[in-house]
């Protein structure tokens, strides 16, 4: 059996990525010197899109927030703070489920709808069940090691929950991203929010980023017992932006700020124009939504980024609008795809199946990465509500309709007690063995689970989206500020205290760069239009 997690991000992020052999081993390098802070951001405000209206949120969105933070307030066990990756069917935890779990709990705090008191005693007995759990080298019986923490762990004990599960690294950091959200939240003075602070700190020193660089400067998808490191590292972009931030900040075992570096160096083989809009693209949207969670990136940029002339907030926006006109335009004539229905990412699908549609053979999956851009495409009809939602802070005047008419149309089997269920496709409605979900007569396919990955982002999306909640509190974490920093990021909020953003004059460097980057991409696409066979029409 597979991992479907680790098999979409070998698929999605790292196939056809030739990697080297270089093997880091002797005694870790000591920590390189804090960069200087780059030179003022440059922000060209001619050539940007304006930043979307915040139109007032309708009355659905409070009851999603709720339904959605519900969902991990009661699927999570009390006793070990361990959140399921999916529900009702719950064979297992996620580490990932754990790491929003932990972000969703202060947004109950705020609401209304747990008290601090019931917050802390959650999240403390979770801190310190991940803080006690055996770790270790052995296959079995132990939840981690280096200070990471297996993919998949067992609801009731937190053991590894199989061997084909690895131990992960981003997994780790979307956990630690909830660590260290909790963290800095829980400010006060009481002995029990003093004894988060202190769990958290030790659960992230823990964290041997070095160990994971098998090819220097880059980190490592992971680890197996049995067999190893795995051999894809990250590259490109996609969500390791918040692992790398964390393995920059790290006090114990950091990074070197050269692993940013070439790690942005295949930015280009993702930068162009796609359905109009000219970015750095990821097909699934979580790619372009899970650093953003917790990181506020408006205004900050990277060298990379600084070339451009944009930042990786208008950069997800793009992304988004993109997948809409992707949508809209329905190349593969997906039935009910449109202005309003749309988003494509990483979700439960029917089953891993060949059947005919409209006149050709088209191929279905289960979980799968899902999406639409320059690379990491597949698209079987399947929609994820989760992938617009989740875009509600980047571009909510596209985001709210869809969100309404989604829940409009599919509401009545597709919205449940803790909100969207995952997925749903109208356009399959083959009569064979299902891998979950159930079929609708005549509406098609819906999932039967939610899913905490596509859970969290929802929440915080929306509190985000609110009153900028969840990237507020983590503004405040000093090893947020020091990865970013050592990333290369600057201005935004983190420009130093007093000091004004002013945007500067128009770089021409970034403009020549960026003209090059549409001239390129249209070329490309015009030459791939021009070797593409006409699907037939019905």
């Amino acid at each position: 059996m597979s991992n479907p997690r680790t098999t979409q991000l070998l698929s999605s992020t790292a196939a056809g990525l030739a990697l080297g052999l270089l093997g880091g081993c002797g005694k870790p390098p000591p920590e390189p010197a804090t960069p200087k802070v780059p030179p003022q951001v440059i922000l060209i405000e001619a050539d940007l899109p304006p930043r979307p209206m915040k139109p007032e949120l309708p009355p659905l969105f409070d009851d999603i927030e709720r339904r959605t933070f519900q969902f991990f307030w009661d699927t999570t066990n009390e006793q070990n703070g361990l959140t399921p990756d999916r529900y009702p069917s719950r064979p297992f935890a996620s580490i990932a489920s754990v790491g929003f779990a932990l972000t969703a709990y202060p947004i109950g705090i705020e609401n209304g709808w747990v008290s601090r008191t019931q917050a802390v005693d959650r999240t403390l007995a979770t801190l310190r069940f991940f803080r006690d759990v055996p770790t270790g080298p052995q296959s079995t019986g132990k939840a981690g090691y280096k200070g990471f923490y297996y993919h998949f762990l067992d609801m009731r004990d937190g053991r590894r929950y199989d061997s084909w599960v690895e131990l992960s690294s981003v997994d780790t950091a979307l956990l630690m991203m909830g660590v260290l959200f909790a963290q800095s939240y829980y400010d006060g003075n009481d002995p029990r929010e003093k004894e988060i602070r202190q769990v958290a700190d030790t659960l992230y020193r823990r964290v041997d980023w070095q160990w994971l660089q098998r090819n220097k400067p880059l980190v490592s998808m992971g680890w197996f017992p049995e067999s190893g490191f795995i051999q894809h590292d990250w590259m490109g972009y996609n969500e390791a932006m918040m692992l790398y931030v964390l393995a920059l900040g790290s006090p114990t075992h950091p990074v070197g700020p050269d692993a940013w570096t070439v790690w942005t160096r295949t930015y280009d083989n993702d930068w162009g124009v796609f359905q109009g809009q000219e970015y750095l693209s990821f097909g699934p949207l979580f790619g372009h939504q899970y650093s953003h969670v917790w990181i506020d990136f408006r205004d900050l940029q990277d060298a990379y980024m600084r070339e451009r002339g944009i930042d990786y907030f208008l950069n997800s926006r793009r992304a988004t609008l993109a997948q809409r006109e992707y949508a809209i335009a329905n190349p593969m004539q997906w039935k009910d795809y449109g202005e309003n229905v749309w988003g494509l990412t990483a979700g439960d699908g029917p089953q891993n199946t060949t059947q005919e549609y409209k006149g050709e053979q088209r191929q279905f999956r289960h979980y799968s990465a899902r999406g639409a851009g320059l690379r990491e495409n597949f698209d079987d009809g399947t929609i994820v509500p989760s992938a617009a939602i989740s875009s509600l802070p980047f571009a909510p005047e596209v985001v709210i309709p869809a969100t309404q008419e989604m829940h409009k149309r599919y509401g009545d089997y597709l919205y449940s007690s803790y909100g969207f269920l995952d997925s749903f496709n109208p356009s399959f409605n083959y009569d064979i063995p299902l891998k979950t979900g159930r079929l609708i007569p005549n509406r098609g396919w819906v999932a039967s689970d939610y899913i905490a990955i596509d859970q969290g982002p929802i929440l915080a999306g929306i509190a985000n989206y609110r009153d900028e909640f969840v990237w507020n509190v983590m503004k405040k974490n000093p090893y947020i500020r020091k990865g970013m920093e050592r990333a290369g990021f600057s201005g935004g909020w983190l420009l130093p205290e007093g000091e004004d953003w002013q945007p500067l004059q128009k770089d021409e460097k970034a403009a020549s760069a960026r003209a090059v980057g549409i001239a390129e991409s249209r070329a490309a696409a015009a030459q791939e239009q021009k070797a593409a066979t006409p699907r037939p029409q019905q």
